[in-house]
């Protein structure tokens, strides 16, 4: 029976590998005419082509022992992923050979499958199986990359770019880790070809889309993508008439020292090396600027040139015939062109951290800053909405900074990974960190005290502001000349009303009764306001006997209340305090007469002098104490009222 296995002829001979690689094609023909998604019947179709092969690969002369069946098999993993790339870079080959052979686009060629969503070409269905078995991993992650390659490859620009529509499509896909790790260098390889394969001139949407993508496809800080040394693209050079003409209208002067400019912007670093070229460069610019200046653009003439319909036919370079040169100057989005340009070599010239020999000199920075703003103001000038345009340059440049600045740090990652989270073991309770004054701030203020062992005797510590400076801000809000609007009116604000009753309270009792019939801003002193509107609170003298007999009626009645409820011991109490009432009532008179003896023309002696002073300080201190203590507990008596008083001023 051995003997009989063994002279069995081994299957290569009697198979071919290019017949077998028919067969294989032939699955995946099927497999692409099948409707539905392709995780209906994509792995079926992979283990379809993979099962034979790995059958006539393990049993060439006869059967085995099963481990070795396992150890074949775990060997053959990457030669079926090579062998099923040949074969579908071989499908592929044949499918776009046919296309072309019958005159259709890549991309639409043959019968369109249903997939559920949309209706696919063949080439388009076969990369969708292949996408789904590699985002699956089912096949080597790389394989849809090199697909992608060899059909670029063998396209033409046109076909091209329905192509890497494709690839847009599935871009977040592709952009996936599995997928991103095994096939980032040969997208990267694609793209770069197809770059090379485009002209800058006329196909400049097009290599946009491709580094956009790349921009998208791959991370920040990705150094690839980054041009670390600064190195500017010298090669791009403008070219333009260095003779005259024949019959030429405008000055040729000044059409040689326009396109001169670009040099300089071709490589800006040259204009800090030597002090010739940047006055060169700047007796140049002049030039251009009062030109500019002195043939400014109507708005008629804005409008005529639509920028947004030669969006859709932007060229990356203009034309420098002289013939050219007196339309282009009417041309609004030519002059934008070079007055941009120009803020991006001023910009350069003063961004951040460079060496001390590429510095602009102190000179240099303030023709710089002059330049500029004759360029901001032309830009401004320049229709149509010359001021939006210019307002959404500076963004643009204001956030060039911070790439300027991370390319100086040396790039580095913007992704930070998450933080892990700690699981708490079962049974165990997080304990509450203790704080020595009861929470985190007031145990932090108590330290720096400790620290600091004069902070609690220093003057300026709490320091009671003057009343005229405390409301000096709310007397300018009242100034109707000012123009501040309402809603910043500093009356709003409850804390600086509460503050500022508090002080008037204690420095100008006077201010403070006026918050009763104007309100908040009635206690500012009448000092800071302006004339018209200090008539407004200034009180007249009947208004002030008026509130004085209110006051007394209101003090009797108090009074009267307050003997009714009285016990015998505050009956006792009030008679010494009307005692000492009287008594200070008799000083008043004495003191009154006193004064009254000066005014008739009587001249006090020093000792009388001495003792009238005396006298009216004892006075303000006793009324400033008792003034200060009724008010204190008016505010601890009547917080609800004041509360009330602030919510109406609000």
């Amino acid at each position: 029976m051995l003997f009989f296995l063994s002279a069995i002829p081994s299957v290569d001979s009697r198979l071919d590998h290019s017949l077998l690689s028919t067969i294989n094609m032939e699955v995946f023909k099927r497999a692409i005419l099948q409707p539905g998604p392709p995780q209906a019947f994509a792995l079926q179709t992979v283990q379809e082509v993979i099962k034979p092969q790995v059958s006539l690969e393990l049993f060439p002369s006869g059967f085995e022992h099963l481990e070795c069946v396992k150890k074949k098999q775990t060997k053959l993993a990457q030669d079926e992923n090579q062998l099923l790339e040949n074969i579908l870079r071989t499908l592929l080959q044949e499918l776009v050979s046919s296309a072309v052979q019958s005159g259709e686009q890549i991309m639409q060629y043959g019968q369109l499958i249903d997939d559920g969503e949309t209706s696919q070409g063949h080439i388009p269905r076969l990369l969708d199986i292949v996408l789904y078995l590699c985002e699956r991993e089912h096949v080597e992650g790389g394989m849809i990359f090199q697909l992608l390659e060899d059909l670029t490859e063998m396209s033409t620009m046109r076909n091209c770019k329905d192509i890497f529509g494709y690839i847009e499509s599935k871009q977040d896909i592709l952009g996936k880790q599995e997928l991103f790790a095994r096939g980032k260098l040969v997208m990267l390889r694609t793209c770069n070809q197809l770059l090379r394969r485009l002209s800058k001139a006329n196909d400049v949407v097009f290599c946009g889309r491709i580094l956009m993508f790349l921009a998208h496809f791959f991370p920040l800080s990705e150094r690839s993508a980054v041009n670390i040394k600064g190195v500017f693209n010298t090669s791009n050079e403008t070219k333009y008439e260095k003779d005259p003409p024949d019959g030429i209208s405008i000055d040729f002067n000044f059409y040689k020292t326009f396109w001169s400019l670009q040099e300089h912007f071709c490589n800006p670093a040259s204009l800090t090396l030597a002090s010739a070229k940047w006055q060169k460069f700047t007796s140049s610019l002049m030039i251009v600027l009062n030109t500019f200046e002195a043939q400014p653009l109507s708005d008629e003439e804005g409008d005529a040139n639509n920028l947004e319909e030669e969006s859709a036919n932007f060229s990356i370079k203009y034309l420098t015939s002289s013939k050219l040169m007196g339309l282009e100057l009417k041309d609004p989005s030519f002059r934008r062109h070079v007055l941009v340009q120009c803020l991006i070599l001023f910009d350069y010239l003063k961004a951040p951290g460079k060496n001390e020999k590429d510095l602009p000199s102190e000179s240099m920075k303030e023709e710089i800053k002059s330049c500029e703003e004759r360029v901001k103001k032309l830009l401004e000038m320049t229709p149509p909405k010359g001021k939006d345009f210019l307002r959404k340059i500076d963004h643009v440049l204001e956030r060039e900074k911070n790439w300027v600045w991370w390319k100086r740090d040396g790039c580095p990652p913007f992704e930070k990974q998450p933080l892990e989270k700690k699981t708490v073991q079962d049974g165990s309770k997080k304990r509450r960190q203790k704080w020595r004054l009861g929470n985190r701030e007031l145990s932090q203020l108590w330290k720096w005290a400790d620290q600091n062992p004069n902070a609690l005797t220093d003057p300026q510590r709490v320091r009671t502001p003057h009343i005229m400076e405390y409301w000096k801000p709310l007397a300018e809000d009242m100034d109707a000349s000012a123009g501040i609007e309402a809603e910043y009116h500093h009356k709003n604000s409850r804390v600086y009303c509460w503050k500022g009753l508090r002080f008037s309270a204690r420095q100008d009792l006077d201010g403070f009764s006026r918050f009763t019939d104007h309100g908040i801003e009635g206690v500012v002193p009448l000092e800071l306001l302006p004339p018209d509107v200090r008539s407004k609170y200034q009180a007249k003298p009947n208004d002030k006997s008026k509130r004085a007999k209110k006051d007394e009626s209101k003090g009797a009645a108090a009074q009267s209340e307050e003997n009714q409820i009285a016990t015998p011991a505050s009956e006792v109490d009030g008679e010494g305090i009307r005692a000492d009432l009287e008594a200070s009532a008799a000083q008043m008179d004495v003191d009154a007469t006193a004064t009254g003896n000066i005014s008739q023309g009587g001249t006090p002696t020093p000792d009388e002098h001495q003792k009238q002073s005396s006298d009216t300080d004892n006075g303000q201190e006793a009324g400033q104490l008792e003034a200060d203590a009724e008010v204190e507990a008016g505010m601890i008596d009547g917080e609800t009222d004041a509360e009330v008083d602030l919510d109406a001023v609000g």
